[in-house]
Order: C-alpha cells, then structure tokens, then sequence
C-alpha cells in the first residue's frame, strides 16, 4: 500500500480509501467488518463515511468494529460528512451552523470518537452563506471536534471562493475534494482538477470504477442482470444503463481498459483504479465494495502503476468530448503563450 499525504497537510493517508456507502444496506455489518478488517490488513488507514449512508447505520458499524479493536482509533484517519437531510424539519439539512452542529455531534455519537479526522460538506448549499459554513469548520477544528475540513461535489468557482475565503479571514482551509472521477467522468479536468493543484488541496475520487462499468461487469446492449447494481433493480438499471450504452466513447473506453488487462494479467477494475491514482493531484482512490472479493481484487490495484504507453491509450480513449469555447476551439488557443 502506498502512502501519501491529505492535500496540503502533513497528515499521510493510504493511497486507497475505504468508502462505506455500501455498509448497513448492500454489506450486512458482518461483511462491512470483514471488509475494514481486511482493508487494515493490506495497510490501508483511510475510511470515508456520511451520515446519511444507510441512514446512519454506515457510521454506526464503522463505530461498533472501531469500539471492539482498542487501539485501532488511532491508526486511522476517519472521514465523515454532513449536508444532506437527516430528519423532517426545515433546518435538518443544508452547511448552515445549526444543522451542521447537530450533524457533527450525531456523527461523533455514531461513530463513538471524540474527534473527526476530516469532516466534508457533502455538497454546496445555495441557500447557506459559504462563509457560515467555513466559519463553522473553523470554530469546529478549534474546538477539538475536528481536525481538518474538505468539501464534495463542488463546482470549479464554488470551491475557488472557498479556498480563498479561508485565506482572506484566516480559518481553517479545505484541504480535500472528492467528486465523481473515473475514466468515464472526466469533467473535473476542466477547472477542479485546476483548482485543487494551485490550492494544494487534494482530490478524493468517488465512483472510481463508474458504478461497475470500468471493471467491465455490463457489456453493450445486453439488459444488466443478476448481483450487479443494475441488475437488481430492472427499471432503474435501465435508466441508468441505456444513456451510456448508447454512447460509443463509453465502448472505446472499456475497449481500452480490457486491452491494458489483458496485456497486463489483472483485472479491468485494477487497470481503472491505478489510472485514476495516478491523475494530478489526486491523494486517495476512495474503493466501494460489496463484498470482500469485490474488496481484495481492488487492494490489489495499490501498487499497480501503468507505463506511459498504457496511460497515454486510456487517457486518448476517454478524453471528455469537448464541443467549443472555452474549453475547446479558440478558447484553447487563447489560453496558451510561446515563449519566443
């Protein structure tokens, strides 16, 4: 397992993370202990949850495995989020202090920690000032609760005002962002990745191998059926599996991902996870499994890096379709300078 440090920070991480949506609804909390139990074992010390995983039950195993291995708190860098709702009333939701506060309090009780290593506003609030809500990270690492604030799915200015609010009044800086990043989504390449390099702060990749399609689980045309997460669900497999079937760059890709596999004895999943583990500023490849296989055959990407060769063919294959200004056409070319 790799090692690298959280965004700007001298806190070091696995190069992997464990994510837990999975945990208290498609992983009994058996297996959600025999994943954490295997993840430590291959050296991994990054878990990421939410406390709306499962309606808290995620951050609720999470807690009983950490209560039942002394000792093992301290190990690991623990990762949590809070945003989203978690009751009926008008102020159960959003990053303003009052539902924060409470989240973060439920959060710790769930979790059975006094601190937080990192806690993350799960997504922009339109309705809440950001300076509220970093004001609140600030008072929140003062007080001991957390230690270090990071922010997901933010757009490229949402979060460039928000490094720089940081900066401007001295509180405590976003250190991580973690959007959905794979070799089928690439558009964080167009200002977050950006953003987060000149920032120093590190990106947290969610849906690292696109919901299963990069470890090439669906194929084309075929309805998704049986243990898939498509296939369990018919209607919503459907909607979810016919807008990227009929996309030809979706097959380009998973062509490409198959033909560094093949060539390299490991699986399509391992080739998915080691390309976007190695994109700039990228700290941590957050890994979702079911199951503790699905888990072993990821842990074995950790230490997997692809020759240019290798990474220059997925990387051609599944660049973002780009149709004009200003990430495309004349906006390219007004972005560059010769030096003569």
């Amino acid at each position: 397992m790799e090692y690298r440090t959280l965004g700007g920070t001298g806190t070091v991480v696995s190069a992997q993370c464990l994510g837990t949506m999975t945990f208290g609804k498609e992983s009994s909390e058996e297996v959600s202990h025999a994943q954490l139990d295997r993840y430590v074992e291959q050296g991994g010390n990054f878990v990421d949850t939410a406390n709306v995983y499962a309606g808290g039950a995620s951050e609720q195993i999470v807690g009983r495995w950490l209560a039942a291995r002394p000792g093992m708190r301290d190990r690991l860098v623990i990762a949590t989020k809070g945003r989203f709702p978690m009751g009926d009333g008008p102020n159960d939701a959003g990053l303003t202090r009052t539902n924060l506060s409470r989240a973060l309090d439920a959060s710790l009780r769930r979790l059975g920690i006094e601190t937080i290593d990192l806690y993350q506003a799960h997504a922009w609030d339109p309705l809440t000032p950001i300076e509220e809500t970093l004001g609140f990270f600030d008072d929140a690492v003062r007080a001991g609760k957390i230690r270090y604030a990071g922010v997901s799915n933010f757009l490229g200015w949402q979060l460039q005002k928000a490094a720089l609010l940081t900066q401007f009044r001295g509180l405590a800086p976003i250190v991580t962002l973690q959007p959905q990043y794979n070799l089928l989504v690439r558009d964080i390449e167009f200002e977050l990745v950006d953003v987060c390099r000149n920032e120093r702060i590190g990106i947290l990749p969610w849906s690292p191998l696109a919901g299963g399609w990069l470890s090439g689980k669906y194929t084309r045309n075929n309805e998704p059926t049986g243990a898939t997460r498509l296939g369990e669900d018919p209607r919503r497999g459907m909607e979810a599996y016919a807008p990227r079937n009929a996309q030809e760059r979706t097959w380009q890709i998973l062509d490409a991902v198959r033909k560094v596999a093949e060539g390299r004895g490991v699986s399509m999943a391992q080739v998915a996870l080691a390309w976007v583990a190695d994109r700039p500023a990228v700290t941590s490849v957050i890994l979702g499994a079911r199951t503790v296989e699905q888990l072993d055959d990821n842990l074995a990407a950790a230490d997997l890096h692809l020759t240019e060769q290798e990474t220059a063919l997925l990387t051609e294959a599944s660049a973002p379709i780009v149709s004009d200004y200003p990430y495309g056409g004349p906006g390219v070319d007004q972005r560059s300078r010769v030096l003569w």
